[in-house]
C-alpha cells in the first residue's frame, strides 16, 4: 500500500499530540495516511503496554488512518544504529510515503530526539540503491524509496515552528484521538501516579497551543512543524 503521508512517533500518542489535526485534515482531503509507533510505551508510568495497544488502535480509527503498526523497539532504550535503521527502512520502502512526519528534534523525553534522528537517517538511507532489504509480508527485494519531505512536529517544548498548518475545523477530531489514550491523560477518578502529561493543564494546553499558533497565522487553530532543509515554493503567491 502506497501512502501519501507516514507519521512516526517514538510512543503511541506522540503522533496524535504532535500532528493529529494535520493528519485528520489531510485524510479529509483524500490523502492516504499511516502511523508507525516505534515502541509500545511500555515504560510509561500510567497504564500498560496492552492498554496503550488498545488505545492506539482506537485513536487510529478516530483519525481514519489507512494503517497503523508498531515496531516494538525498546521504550527508553532503542538506539539509532544499523539494526533499527534497517527495520525502519523496510517500512519506508513498503509504504513509499511522499511526506514523513516525526518527533521533535529536541524535546523533554529522550526518546523523542532519538526517534527524530532515527527516522530522519532511515529516510535518507532508504533511498540508497546498495542497501538491500526484504519485508516479511512482501515478495522479493524492496526497491529504494526516499520521501520527498521530512517534517518534525512540536511536542513538549515550545519550539518556534518553521511553518504552521491551518487546522481550523479539525481540532475536535485531534482531541478525540488524543483522549482515546484514557490511561495517559487527565482523569480526576484515576488512582494512578501523576505525570507531566496527566494534569488538566496539559490537556488544556493542547488546544490553547493550537489556538495561539492559529492566532499567529490569522486562523482559528494551527499546528507547527520544523524542517531540516529549506522549504521551497514556486511563487510568492504560494505563501499565505
Amino acid at each position: 500500500m502506497k501512502l501519501d503521508i507516514l507519521a512516526i512517533g517514538a510512543h503511541p500518542d506522540d503522533v496524535e499530540l504532535g500532528c493529529g489535526a494535520t493528519l485528520a485534515k489531510e485524510i479529509a482531503n483524500g490523502k492516504k495516511v499511516g502511523i508507525i509507533d516505534l515502541t509500545r510505551g511500555e515504560l510509561g508510568t500510567r497504564g500498560t503496554a496492552e492498554t496503550r495497544d488498545e488505545e492506539s488502535l482506537q485513536a487510529a480509527k478516530i483519525l481514519g488512518v489507512s494503517v497503523r503498526t508498531n515496531m516494538e523497539f525498546a521504550d527508553g532504550f532503542f538506539v539509532n544504529d544499523k539494526t533499527h535503521q534497517l527495520e525502519l527502512i523496510k517500512m519506508i520502502r513498503k509504504y513509499r510515503p511522499e511526506i514523513v512526519l516525526c518527533n521533535a528534534i529536541d524535546d523533554r523525553h529522550i526518546d523523542h530526539g532519538k526517534g527524530s534522528k532515527l527516522v530522519s537517517d532511515a529516510c535518507f538511507l532508504s533511498g540508497l540503491l546498495k542497501i538491500d532489504t526484504k519485508c516479511p509480508d512482501e515478495d522479493g527485494w524492496q526497491e529504494p524509496w526516499r520521501p520527498k519531505h521530512v517534517y518534525h512536529y512540536i511536542q513538549w517544548k515550545n519550539i518556534e515552528p518553521d511553518f504552521v498548518v491551518d487546522v481550523t475545523g479539525f481540532i475536535d477530531k485531534k482531541m478525540e484521538a488524543v483522549l482515546a489514550y484514557k490511561t495517559q491523560f487527565f482523569d480526576p477518578k484515576s488512582n494512578e501516579p501523576e505525570t507531566p502529561i496527566s494534569s488538566k493543564n496539559f490537556t488544556d494546553s493542547i488546544e490553547y497551543r493550537a489556538r495561539d499558533l492559529g492566532r499567529l497565522i490569522g486562523v482559528e487553530h494551527g499546528e507547527g512543524f520544523t524542517v531540516e532543509r529549506y522549504v521551497a515554493v514556486g511563487s510568492l503567491y504560494d505563501l499565505k
